[in-house]
C-alpha cells in the first residue's frame, strides 16, 4: 500500500525526531566517556574539563529542544538535566566520595535507559506509520510543524463544546420552553432591572 502525502510527511518528521534523539544519546555517551576518562593516569585533565563543559552545554540545549519538539513522546528521565547541572566540573565530581560518584553513574545509566526508551517509542511509531497506520504526532514549538493534525480526543472535545454552544444558542434564541425568557429575566434582575 502506498502512503499518502500526509503519511509520508509524518514518516519524514519521525525520521527527523529519531535522528535528534540519537544525536542526544551520542552526546550522553560522550558525557560519560569524558567523565570516566578523568581519573585515568596520563590524561590531559585541562583538555577533558574543556570538552566536559562543551558537552554539558550541548546537552542542555538539546534537552530543551527535544522536550519542545517531542512533547508527549518525550520520556527522558526527569533527573537527566539534574545530572548535567549538578556536575559542575570533573574535578568537583572526583573530589566527592566514592559513594557519590557511584550514585552519579547510576543516575547517568537510568537516564541512558530512558533515552533508549524514547528512541524505541519513536522507532515503533515510525514503523507503524510506514505501514499506513494512523499515528498521533504532536507538533512541537521548535522546528517544522509536524503532519498529523490535532489529537483525536481534543478534536472530539472541541466538537462537543461547539455543538453544546449551538444547541444552547438555538434554545435561547428560539425561546424553546420559555428558557430564553427565563434567562433574559434573570439577567435583567442581576443588572438591577434595566
Amino acid at each position: 500500500m502506498a502512503l499518502s502525502k500526509k503519511q509520508k510527511q509524518i514518516v519524514e518528521e519521525l525520521d527527523r525526531r529519531i535522528e535528534m534523539v540519537r544525536e542526544f544519546m551520542n552526546d550522553w555517551l560522550l558525557f560519560n566517556q569524558i567523565l570516566s576518562a578523568y581519573p585515568s593516569q596520563g590524561v590531559n585533565k585541562a583538555q577533558l574539563e574543556n570538552q566536559f563543559l562543551k558537552i554539558k552545554s550541548k546537552l542542555a540545549r538539546s534537552h530543551r529542544v527535544l522536550k519542545d519538539v517531542l512533547q508527549d513522546d518525550f520520556a527522558l528521565d526527569g533527573n537527566t538535566m539534574n545530572i548535567v547541572s549538578g556536575a559542575t566540573s570533573l574535578e568537583a565530581i572526583y573530589s566527592q566520595s566514592e559513594v557519590a560518584i557511584k550514585k552519579l553513574q547510576q543516575e547517568w545509566h537510568r537516564a541512558f535507559i530512558s533515552i533508549n526508551e524514547t528512541l524505541g517509542l519513536l522507532e515503533n511509531k515510525k514503523a507503524r506509520a510506514e505501514k499506513g497506520e494512523k499515528v498521533f504526532l504532536a507538533t512541537g514549538a521548535v522546528g517544522a510543524p509536524a503532519a498529523g493534525g490535532m489529537d483525536p480526543g481534543t478534536k472530539r472535545t472541541l466538537m462537543i463544546i461547539g455543538i453544546v454552544v449551538l444547541v444552547l444558542g438555538a434554545v435561547f434564541y428560539l425561546d424553546l420552553g420559555g428558557l430564553g425568557t427565563i434567562w433574559l429575566n434573570s439577567l435583567r434582575s442581576l443588572m438591577g432591572g434595566r
